[in-house]
């Protein structure tokens, strides 16, 4: 009886302390959490930055169609993604691009923008099935907007002003940008930041 009793005493001993090992671990982990922030598109100071409004360009599609870049486009965004053939990350991101355009397809407007050797590009648009999007070819709007490096998107808002803008190498740094968008913050670092400094 005695034996019984004492493997009943360590039995509710182990428990105990097994369940303040859960609790020690489930504290890390929300701590952890608050030190790892989502991560934004990564915004490069240059050309034009947020809050400015978008230069307007006429451009003139693979397919022979003018598209606007650019300006206030009575209730939609637009959302510019730049993009390369020779670049792989930007290959891997454009199911990624397909499925936002589909998804926020009731205000949104996509346009794919490159530069360089027009014969590449007809071949990247058949292969990688991109013949319902607005592709163009222009060296001068990626000059403006001050991109350097691909995969970069700027989204455009409703009013003809730039919303937000980065480097975008997941879908979750595209999703940053709508999010940045709808905070109205110049991305998901600066609206992080915001935060912060009001909670000390």
């Amino acid at each position: 009886m005695t034996l019984l009793i004492a493997s009943q005493a360590l039995s509710w001993t182990v428990i105990a302390v097994l369940a303040a090992v859960c609790l020690a671990l489930a504290r890390q982990v929300g701590v952890l959490h608050e030190r790892i922030a989502p991560a934004g598109a990564l915004s490069i100071k240059a050309g034009v930055t947020v809050g400015e409004p978008a230069p307007e360009f006429s451009v003139q599609t693979l397919t022979g169609a003018l598209a606007t870049v650019g300006g206030q486009r009575a209730g939609r965004s637009q959302l510019l993604f730049f993009l390369s053939p020779d670049c792989p990350v930007c290959k891997t991101l454009l199911p990624a691009i397909k499925s936002l355009s589909h998804s926020e397809a009731t205000w949104l407007d996509l346009i794919l923008l490159s530069d360089g050797p027009g014969d590449a590009h007809g071949k990247f648009v058949r292969a990688q099935g991109l013949d319902a999007y607005p592709y163009a070819v222009s060296e001068l709007v990626g000059q403006t907007f001050g991109v350097s490096k691909l995969p970069y998107a700027v989204l455009i808002g409703e009013d003809g002003r730039v919303a937000a803008n980065g480097l975008v190498n997941t879908r979750e740094h595209l999703d940053s940008l709508l999010e940045a968008k709808e905070r109205k913050v110049a991305s998901i670092q600066d609206f992080l930041a915001q935060r912060h400094a009001q909670q000390a």
